[in-house]
């Protein structure tokens, strides 16, 4: 029999130590930076690798509670995993869609749980299912799910930042995990391949928040706090707008860096407001921007959307390249604190639970905090990229509500002195 040697974060190593199918359940949770996803992604990738070779046959599956499409799923971890082993290089083949061993006998599938449960109980011989970014997975789809795996010696695997401390997830495998089950923390300072970048984050949040820290990097779950700019202010919710309903307003900010390209679409009804799709990407190019949001967001390029002003030569190009209703949005001083004040004015903010990314900016979305602990009014210039986005969408509408309010401490009625208008782009615009 040839050895190979697999190079595992120390604390990671009595998880995987027990052979394929001698334990039902492996997991790991804590915070960023820890190599938990790439590790269980390179071990799913290894132990394929084993069963095949052995003559076994069957699924290995990716799942999470929320995937619109594979750009959302762990494709890219295994593929990065498999390619950096040149033994599992040779093992498996990886194309646009898929990835599989090279004589068919292990294949990966990649699947949200949340609309895609009933479809998996015809998935044939599930090996591994390995469910990441776990701490939203509903007790509903851990009952689905774990009778649906279930070939002899089948396993199941968990990785995840806590963030609720009633997630179901929590109760089933920190609280009272399964007695066959062998799941540990792992956390930044137990990576020994931490990378220093992500080291001088680490220390940045260190500094701006003591408890979002705690979350994100400590792995500890999430405490509401009055640093938080949304806290109690919104919820994960399914929805369909109804024929009433105010909208659909479309919103898009632009990735700079390492920052996204974060695109919406949101409505308003009651005094709500619905964030009902997302789309987003780092290092998106701007040649394929449209279509990559046209996938994703309904009806974009059909309607007005309105976008970060500061990249005119982006909008430019999207005008003349099929979204001829993209416009830049007016910009002013302490805009950024008008539009919080305006989504914070809502009754609540409902996301659907396909906006992902949306929703975990409500998570995190801060105001900054000095060296003596006070909470200042002035936002962090992070966790918001999709919250610029809406911002950007719903300007007309703050634009009208800053009318009114002026309206009021002038104590004038909006028909005697103002009279909101709007420009050929859809831009508020107050004349006297």
């Amino acid at each position: 029999m040839t050895a190979a040697q697999i190079e595992l974060p120390p604390k990671l190593i009595p998880v995987f130590a027990p052979a394929y199918g001698s334990v039902r359940y492996r997991g790991a949770h804590g915070g960023r930076g820890s190599g938990k996803t790439r590790t269980f992604a390179l071990m799913s990738a290894v132990f394929g690798y084993q069963i095949g070779s052995n003559g076994g046959s069957g699924v290995i599956l990716c799942a999470r509670e929320f995937m619109n499409s594979l750009d959302e799923s762990s494709m890219e971890e295994v593929k990065e995993a498999i390619r950096s082993v040149p033994w599992l290089a040779d093992y498996y083949e990886t194309g646009e869609k898929y990835i599989r061993s090279k004589d068919g006998r292990i294949k990966y599938v990649f699947s949200g749980l949340r609309h895609n449960l009933d479809s998996l109980k015809s998935k044939a011989k599930i090996l591994i299912a390995w469910v990441d970014e776990a701490d939203p997975v509903s007790d509903k789809a851990w009952i689905k799910l774990i009778p649906t795996v279930r070939e002899d010696g089948s396993e199941i695997w968990v990785t995840w930042n806590p963030e609720n401390e009633e997630s179901s997830t929590k109760r089933r495998f920190i609280d009272q995990p399964p007695s066959n089950s062998v799941i540990v923390q792992l956390n930044w300072r137990d990576n020994p391949w931490f990378p220093d970048t992500l080291n001088e984050e680490r220390l940045n949040d260190m500094k701006r928040d003591a408890l979002l820290y705690q979350h994100i990097w400590e792995g500890e779950c999430l405490t509401v706090t009055d640093a938080q700019i949304f806290a109690g202010r919104w919820r994960v919710d399914e929805f369909e707008p109804g024929e009433t309903w105010d909208g659909p307003y479309y919103g898009l900010d632009f990735g700079f860096s390492q920052d996204p390209t974060a695109g919406v679409r949101a409505w308003c009804h009651e005094d709500r407001l619905y964030i009902e799709y997302e789309a987003g990407r780092r290092g998106l190019d701007i040649d394929d921007t449209l279509a990559y949001l046209a996938d994703r967001i309904p009806e974009i390029e059909k309607h007005t959307v309105r976008a970060d002003s500061a990249r005119p030569e982006s909008i430019s190009f999207l005008q003349r390249n099929g979204m001829p209703r993209c416009i830049g949005v007016e910009k002013w001083a302490g805009s950024v604190e008008d539009g919080i004040a305006h989504l914070r004015g809502y009754r609540e903010i409902v996301v659907h639970p396909r906006c992902v990314e949306t929703a975990r900016e409500c998570r995190l979305y801060s105001y900054k905090i000095n060296n003596a602990g006070d909470i200042l009014r002035k936002p962090e210039d992070a966790n918001n990229h999709y919250i610029d986005a809406i911002r950007y969408a719903l300007q007309p509408l703050i634009g009208a509500s800053l009318g009114r309010e002026k309206m009021k401490k002038q104590n004038q009625k909006p028909k005697d002195r103002w009279a909101n208008a709007f420009d050929k782009g859809g831009n508020s615009t107050w004349v006297l």
